[in-house]
């Protein structure tokens, strides 16, 4: 069985309030394409199809053309799309049954009543040529604390590995042909690489490969955004990671997974690369001094697209107008300024940044203490008028306690 594994499309995700359209229709057409080319047996797709909860219709819209437009160039091929924590699970099931005339199966959610859950929906046979070819087990995102319980024996810090467990168990009943089996997932494994990763929408709760369960021929990853197979899993376990960039920091090549499968045998995977037409770019890669990399960007080429951010080394802070400048810089220009990344730059030690005694802190005021925590921790002093701000506060707090 050939599959193609994706995810983490983050459709209609915005960059430093960019429009990135024109990027997320390239990517798809691009796997469109792809998709032509290899023909597939089935396209998993494993969570985060949108960046928002709630996309607007025109992000919707550009979903669904892609969705027919790759169903049409390999009309055999079996679509598999799960629910990632950046999607509404409900919202995206809301035309699941139209969609299976179309060969795509989207499953949000885990469907459970109060006396059994719905295993058979996570469960795809994927038949080519009127020939089954293997199994598609479809597991959205779901926090651990939310797996069902299936039985009364389990613990209930066991219920996510349970859960997968009875699907693997499942498929093997049927699957007497010793077809090829794939367990879609989109979770953090331990010793995945979350480089560049934003962590601040579902977090991240790390779980070990072995509470994935034994059975799947290979485990399609999403979540992480960083390509990778995971250590150990001889190939049978990996995240395809991000088909663009969504942060400066993913500085790694960005693509689709082609996975060649045989029940037994070890994975054969090969990556499509997708060129995006606006890349992300840092100026420069080193930290520099904020005029020099202001010129970097009064040099850069008008007429090539990027996302751009400064790269600036400072011993304090930036002049007020920093912005303003680099805004100007890129004026008229097909780049888009996004921000000025800072790093501080380390003063040298001095006496004052030697350890002191209790005896010598209690001596001092809490402007002192303030001042050198400041210090201590950003490597610069405390402005002016925060040493003002907080002074005028503790008179104030002072005068109360005395009145």
């Amino acid at each position: 069985m050939k599959i193609l594994h994706t995810s983490d499309w983050h459709l209609g995700h915005t960059l430093y309030n960019y429009d990135r359209t024109v990027e997320q229709q390239a990517f798809l057409r691009q796997l469109t394409r792809i998709v032509t080319e290899e023909q597939p047996d089935a396209m998993v797709v494993s969570g985060d199809i949108y960046h928002y909860s709630s996309p607007a219709a025109a992000t919707q819209k550009m979903y669904t053309d892609a969705m027919l437009n790759i169903h049409q160039a390999c009309p055999e091929m079996t679509i598999v799309v799960t629910a990632g924590n950046h999607d509404s699970s409900s919202k995206l099931e809301i035309d699941s049954n139209l969609w299976q005339h179309f060969g795509l199966n989207v499953v949000g959610n885990i469907e459970r009543t109060a006396e059994e859950v719905n295993l058979d929906k996570h469960i795809i046979e994927i038949n080519n040529e009127k020939k089954t070819k293997g199994y598609v087990i479809a597991v959205p995102h779901v926090y651990p604390q939310n797996f069902p319980l299936l039985d009364t024996e389990t613990p209930r810090d066991q219920r996510q590995a349970r859960f997968f467990q009875a699907l693997l168990d499942e498929v093997k009943k049927r699957n007497t042909a010793q077809l090829p089996v794939v367990l879609m997932a989109h979770l953090s494994i331990e010793g995945s690489d979350r480089s560049g990763h934003d962590e601040s929408i579902g977090g991240i709760e790390y779980v070990p490969l072995s509470a994935m369960g034994e059975g799947y021929d290979y485990l399609a990853l999403g979540h992480i955004h960083c390509p990778r197979d995971i250590k150990g899993s001889h190939h049978h376990a990996r995240y395809c990671g991000t088909p663009l960039p969504v942060s400066f920091d993913e500085t790694y090549p960005h693509s689709v997974s082609i996975i060649e499968l045989e029940k037994g045998a070890e994975p054969q995977i090969s990556t499509r690369e997708i060129e995006n037409p606006i890349p992300l770019v840092t100026l420069p890669h080193d930290p520099t001094p904020f005029e020099d990399a202001l010129k970097l960007l009064e040099e850069y080429p008008e007429e090539k697209p990027a996302y751009l951010r400064l790269n600036v080394l400072t011993k304090g802070y930036l002049p007020p107008d920093c912005n303003e400048k680099a805004s100007n810089a890129a004026k008229g220009k097909a780049c888009k300024y996004c921000y000025i990344k800072t790093t501080r730059e380390r003063q040298a030690d001095t006496d004052e940044s030697k350890p002191i005694s209790i005896q010598e802190m209690q001596e001092m005021s809490p402007l002192e203490i303030a001042r050198l925590y400041y210090r201590e921790t950003e490597g610069e002093e405390m402005d002016p008028e925060l040493c003002q701000l907080m002074e005028t506060v503790m008179q104030k707090v002072k005068s109360k306690n005395n009145s």
